[in-house]
C-alpha cells in the first residue's frame, strides 16, 4: 500500500514527533541540546511556524507547533533535521543517517486536545522514569509555562491564556494541569494518532477536516469509504 501523504493544514496544531534511528541517542550532552534549540529559534519564524510546545528526550524529540501555511511545518522540519544531522555528524566524528524515517506528526483539535498534549509532552521525562517532576527536566518548555523560567522560543497559544487572568495565575494552573496528569485514554490517543498519522479529535472535528482535504484523516475500515471517526471526548 502507497504511504499517504502527511495530514498538514495552516492554522491548526500539529503534535510531532521524531525518532533517532534504532532508538539511537540523538543528544548526547547539553550542546546538542542547545543545538537543536538553536535550530529552532532560527527555523520557526523563517518558515512561518508557531512553535507552543517542547521536550528534547535522549533518542527524540516532541514538538507542538501550528504552521501558517502548508508548507510551513514540513520545511521547517526539514531545515532542523538537515542541519541538525550534519552538525552533530561532524561534531560526534560519525556519518550516515541519525532519523529513523521520517517525522509522525498529526492535527489535533485544540479545544479538546492542546492542553492535554501539551501536559503529555511535559510528562515524557517523568514517564520514562528521567525525573520525578516536570520541573526537574531541563529540556522542555514546560518550565516557561509554570512561571520558572522564560523561554523566548515559545508562543503561548491563545487557549494557555483562558487559564488565568493573570500570568500567576496562568502559571499556577498549568502546573496543576502538568501535577494531574494526562488521562490514560487520552495518552494513547495522543500517542496512536500521531505516529499514525490520524487527526486527533471529535467526530465533527474529523468532518471539518476531511472536507478541507482530499487526503484520509482517519483509517477506513476495510471495504468502507472513510468516515468520521468517533473518538473520546
Amino acid at each position: 500500500m502507497a504511504r499517504l501523504p502527511r495530514l498538514t493544514l495552516a492554522d491548526q496544531p500539529h503534535h510531532v514527533i521524531q525518532r533517532g534511528n534504532n532508538r539511537q541517542s540523538i543528544f548526547l550532552d547539553t550542546e546538542d541540546h542547545e543545538r537543536m534549540l538553536a535550530l529552532f529559534a532560527e527555523n520557526a519564524p523563517r518558515y512561518g511556524v508557531a512553535l507552543h510546545a517542547y521536550v528534547l528526550m535522549d533518542n527524540h524529540f516532541h514538538l507542538l507547533a501550528t504552521p501558517s501555511t502548508v508548507e510551513g511545518l514540513p520545511k521547517f522540519m526539514q531545515a532542523v533535521g538537515r542541519s541538525y544531522v550534519r552538525w552533530f555528524n561532524d561534531r560526534h566524528g560519525r556519518s550516515g543517517t541519525l532519523w529513523e524515517g521520517r517525522y509522525r506528526s498529526t492535527l489535533i483539535q485544540a479545544e479538546r486536545y492542546l492542553l492535554p498534549c501539551m501536559a503529555y509532552i511535559d510528562l515524557n521525562p517523568v514517564r520514562d522514569g528521567v525525573v520525578h517532576e516536570a520541573r526537574e527536566y531541563p529540556w522542555s518548555s514546560h518550565n516557561h509555562y509554570a512561571g520558572l523560567r522564560a523561554d523566548r522560543l515559545l508562543t503561548p497559544h491563545p487557549l494557555y491564556w483562558t487559564l488565568g487572568n493573570t500570568p500567576f495565575a496562568r502559571e499556577a494552573a498549568y502546573a496543576d494541569l502538568v501535577h494531574a496528569g494526562v488521562a490514560s485514554r487520552d495518552l494513547t490517543l495522543l500517542t496512536d494518532s500521531t505516529l499514525q498519522g490520524w487527526a486527533a479529535g471529535d467526530a465533527a472535528f474529523v468532518e471539518k477536516l476531511q472536507a478541507a482535504t482530499p487526503r484520509r484523516v482517519t483509517k477506513a475500515r476495510a471495504g468502507r469509504r472513510p468516515q468520521a471517526l468517533k473518538l473520546p471526548g
